[in-house]
């Protein structure tokens, strides 16, 4: 097979088949994709005995650079679909992944990436079932682009969303905020600090899951794009109430808060692949903190604020003083997953 990817790689011919059996096939290996059908079936008994509700979701990946610290774009893109699904109360179960691949593409590389989304998607507890790639020419596209959709399941018992957010309710970040965001930011624009930065990304089902069993947490959401800030509005709209959090309950790495300060930039709006925001009632708090700080990915874990009746997001400031958080007109770093 050619060391570099070609237009023949997606043309349905020898080098399509050649490339699926010798990379895809042998990474992802699986009863599934041994069937050689256009599409994976799932038997209905399998997920009716794990809960009552289907959960799907998709999203794509078009990170810059593909390699950073902590990850690539391939465990990022098993890692997404995995906590968007962990985050509405279901066990993720199955994924799909698309691939857009640009021509000259080192194969070398594209094999890197497809490992490390098999090991991650071994890790995460979910199997990749279907999939389909394109190669568009030199130009068309930057490297690779990758789209991963999954499907789990909801227990009966777990019913997360915003509209059960209620005021007094206790506002709770699983770990240091905007260790993603800094370190591609670090490797884009050759800032020089090197070693001490690097991405959260990971799979948080096993973290999540243990919060199951626990009445009073109301809501969750994975701290990607936009960061927490942007969560702190979504759950805003979503229950029509206000979210104060106070700046010295923030956990920062102290290299991403060095970061933001020489640069001017809000750690709260960087991007994380690894953290989740949780609402919780008064009375379940220290037993979801326990919960978090029991698993490695949760040991930071703690309350940054509460919910409040006026319907704005707020940060106070280690003085006191109170500032409105608006969402940043544009996203501060593009391409950042």
């Amino acid at each position: 097979m050619l060391k570099t990817i070609s237009l023949a790689h997606g043309g349905g011919g020898l080098a399509s088949t050649q490339l699926i059996e010798q990379v895809f096939m042998r990474a992802f290996n699986n009863p599934f994709l041994q069937t050689h059908e256009d599409q994976a079936k799932i038997a209905l008994t399998e997920l009716t005995q794990l809960g009552n509700r289907l959960a799907f979701s998709t999203d794509s990946y078009v990170i810059d650079p593909i390699f950073f610290p902590g990850g690539d774009i391939g465990k990022l893109a098993v890692c997404g679909t995995v906590n968007d699904l962990a985050v509405g109360g279901a066990i993720p179960l199955y994924l799909s992944c698309g691939f857009i691949i640009e021509e000259g593409l080192p194969l070398d590389t594209l094999q890197n990436i497809v490992n490390s989304m098999a090991q991650t998607a071994k890790d995460a507890g979910v199997t990749i079932i279907t999939g389909d790639t394109k190669v568009v020419p030199h130009g068309a596209a930057d490297k690779i682009f990758i789209n991963t959709a999954g499907i789990g399941t909801i227990p009966t018992h777990v019913n997360w969303g915003m509209t059960h957010i209620k005021k007094g309710d206790k506002i709770i970040v699983s770990g240091t905020v905007g260790d993603h965001g800094a370190t591609i930011l670090n490797i884009r624009e050759k800032l020089g600090l090197i070693g001490a930065l690097s991405s959260d990304c990971a799979p948080l089902y096993q973290l999540i899951r243990q919060l199951h069993a626990i009445e009073g947490v109301r809501a969750l959401r994975d701290a990607t794009r936009g960061g927490v800030n942007a969560v702190l509005h979504e759950f805003m709209q979503g229950s029509g109430l206000g979210m104060q959090i106070k700046e010295s309950e923030l956990p920062l790495q102290p290299t991403v808060r060095g970061l933001c300060e020489l640069l001017g930039l809000d750690p709260l709006n960087f991007a994380n692949e690894g953290k989740v925001v949780i609402v919780v009632s008064p009375d379940c708090e220290q037993r979801v903190l326990q919960l978090l700080h029991s698993h490695p990915l949760g040991i930071n874990a703690c309350v940054i604020g509460e919910v409040v009746a006026k319907k704005q997001v707020t940060l106070q400031g280690l003085y006191g003083i109170e500032r409105l958080l608006d969402l940043p007109h544009n996203e501060p770093l593009p391409r950042i997953c």
